[in-house]
């Protein structure tokens, strides 16, 4: 029997959101600290390509400790929507957000990336930071993603990749694949989530094939770029007018 992809294993959601409750406290350290603080290059990589067209309502998906919805409201005028599985992970961006007296532009609320409780054509702008990699079903989260937009509204996802070129390559899947695991397992105290993100990695769609799956899901103008040598990957595209 041929394996179904990771992103596709039935029950895989409750086991990502059980983890991600149980790491909550120690997530934001460890995001930090184990990507040296180049996530935060990324995050606002992203943020500045949002910010120039000027949303109005924002989607962040996958939002956990609220990080990239923060950066978009310091960024942008914008009343943004942060939606996450982890209730832990919403109480600590919750925390965050109240200490920087934003309750009024980010509202964040427990939900399924893949099973949205919004209308159609709702926000300007979706934005997904390290978090379409643990969804169950990639292309009916992508296809939710799509519904809520706007025509004409855009969608900008952060992923990690696999670097292509030596030296990059090796070092990277040296340090991701042994040294980041024994690093998460000792500060998180948990016995498999920094294996789990190689893991994932791994088998995720990168590049052309996973714009693939947002043309299929109706974007268009989808784009890429790499980041850091590639080690992480920022996705573009617009919701075609319906």
């Amino acid at each position: 029997m041929t394996r179904p992809p990771i992103h596709q294993v039935p029950g895989r959601k409750e086991q990502v959101r059980d983890m991600f409750d149980s790491i909550a406290g120690r997530y934001d350290f460890l995001n930090h600290f184990l990507s040296l603080g180049i996530d935060r290059v990324w995050r606002r990589k992203l943020i500045s390509l949002l910010a120039a067209d000027r949303p109005a309502k924002i989607l962040d998906l996958a939002s956990g400790t609220a990080d990239l919805a923060i950066e978009a409201a310091r960024a942008t005028q914008a009343f943004i929507t942060g939606t996450d599985i982890s209730a832990e992970m919403l109480a600590i961006g919750r925390e965050k957000v109240r200490g920087l007296g934003l309750e009024d532009r980010i509202t964040l609320l427990i939900a399924d990336s893949e099973s949205l409780p919004f209308g159609d054509n709702t926000f300007d702008a979706a934005m997904v930071a390290f978090g379409v990699r643990n969804y169950e079903n990639l292309q009916k989260g992508l296809d939710e993603m799509n519904r809520v937009l706007q025509p004409g509204g855009k969608a900008f996802i952060l992923e990690f990749a696999k670097p292509g070129f030596f030296p990059v390559k090796q070092l990277f899947s040296l340090y991701f694949r042994f040294i980041l695991p024994l690093i998460g397992k000792l500060i998180s105290k948990h016995r498999s989530a920094y294996s789990y993100l190689p893991e994932s990695v791994s088998v995720f769609p990168q590049g052309e094939n996973f714009c693939m799956q947002m043309r299929k899901s109706g974007f268009s103008d989808v784009s890429y770029r790499k980041l850091s040598f590639g080690i992480a990957m920022l996705y573009s595209g617009v919701r075609m007018n319906s």
